[in-house]
């Protein structure tokens, strides 16, 4: 019987376990050794065995865990002034994971909705956007293959499609129920579709005309990610909400919603909770995380190797006809082909590689940030010879 007969069937798991990594390598249970490129789905900021995060973990872990958000914790407050300093908010409520994030942002949309006295509140949500797998977040998500099953879906979600600023003016004219806005700067799970600087902008404009709040699921693409500490930041502008995630604690479960403005003053004590949201040892990780980012210049460095990774990919494919677009920003890479490509997952696993397939024809490539140009050079090296060879034979229904 295999040994994972008394799970669930909620994943297709690829038949490897790793025991150890360090740096930017995993190593499976038979000793081999593979280039990280996906970072537990963005996750591992920091990578493996990291000398910092690993003694302050194990520092932390002779203190205390968990006390519960009856009592004062004091790192809390560190990260949470860290967080904001960096990114132009209020104020942040910790918890444990995006989805958990996000659904606090629906929350506090739609109390910040029923406060301005509109009795059923309305959020602007997008095609291919994911925001998690609970029913408020699944029901913001636009992936009908993923909420298949699971309706009635929950509503109050009005949906247009990423950059397209004519359908969201016609929403803001055509329907006064509307509270928020609530976008992924940069598409993870939809294929890595930035939302452009362009359209950031304009959408902030439109909130601030509109009394919208503008919200911003930062869960993939913040921390660092995208060579700034958030991806709308490169448009210039401050969300109004804005979940954290992955990457903020190299691997320890946090997450975090952030505020600014108005809605910084939304929730009230009783309106929400956590039980072991912003623990001492997920606020430790948090603290750390931050500290060796900017201590390694980590942020600098995923904007210069991801340039570079996305340029050396587009010139390696160019001859092929295969290649339909390199897009992403830093280290949030996506490469999508003119067919599904999910074969690709085994091969790079064969050929010493992690990384996946999102949107069936879409490489994402996410690195730890803590990759180094000989790093990026040997994933370029070998990941170029398996795309050439997907996409050398005509895809399904062409001669």
């Amino acid at each position: 019987m295999p040994a994972s007969a008394p799970l669930m069937s909620t994943y297709a798991r690829l038949p490897v376990a790793f025991s150890h990594g360090d740096g930017p390598w995993l190593f499976d249970t038979d000793g081999r050794r593979y280039l990280d490129c996906l970072a537990g789905i963005a996750v591992n900021t920091l990578g493996y065995n990291h000398p910092r995060l690993s003694a302050a973990l194990r520092e932390q872990l002779g203190r205390v865990i968990h006390t519960s958000n009856l009592f004062e914790i004091p790192l809390q407050t560190r990260l949470g002034q860290m967080l904001v300093d960096r990114s132009a908010m209020t104020n942040a409520f910790f918890c444990n994971s995006g989805l958990e994030a996000n659904e606090a942002a629906i929350k506090l949309a739609r109390l910040y909705g029923h406060k301005r006295g509109i009795e059923k509140p309305e959020i602007v949500v997008y095609e291919k956007a994911f925001h998690g797998r609970s029913l408020a977040t699944l029901s913001a998500t636009g992936n009908t293959k993923v909420q298949k099953g699971f309706e009635p879906l929950v509503e109050g979600f009005v949906r247009v499609e990423i950059n397209d600023l004519a359908a969201l003016r016609t929403i803001a004219a055509e329907r006064p129920n509307v509270v928020a806005v609530f976008l992924e700067a940069i598409q993870g799970e939809g294929g890595i579709r930035p939302a452009t600087e362009e359209y950031l902008r304009e959408v902030r404009a439109l909130c601030d005309a509109q009394g919208w709040l503008l919200m911003i699921d930062e869960v993939q693409c913040g921390t660092g990610r995208s060579g700034k500490w958030f991806a709308h930041q490169w448009a210039g502008i401050v969300p109004d909400v804005m979940p954290l995630a992955k990457g903020l604690g190299s691997g320890v479960p946090i997450g975090a919603v952030l505020a600014h403005g108005v809605a910084a003053e939304i929730f009230q004590p009783g309106n929400h909770g956590t039980t072991f949201g912003g623990n001492p040892l997920a606020m430790r990780a948090g603290v750390t995380t931050i500290e060796v980012m900017e201590e390694e210049g980590l942020m600098d460095r995923a904007a210069h190797l991801g340039a570079a990774i996305m340029s050396e990919i587009a010139r390696g494919m160019a001859d092929t006809g295969g290649l339909v677009e390199v897009r992403g920003r830093g280290l949030m890479i996506g490469i999508e082909l003119d067919r599904p490509c999910g074969e690709l997952v085994p091969m790079a696993l064969a050929a010493g590689l992690i990384l996946n397939v999102t949107a069936e024809r879409v490489v994402r490539l996410l690195p730890p940030l803590i990759f180094e140009q000989a790093h990026a050079d040997l994933l370029v090296e070998r990941l170029l010879p398996l795309l050439r060879r997907v996409v050398s034979t005509p895809p399904p229904g062409k001669a």
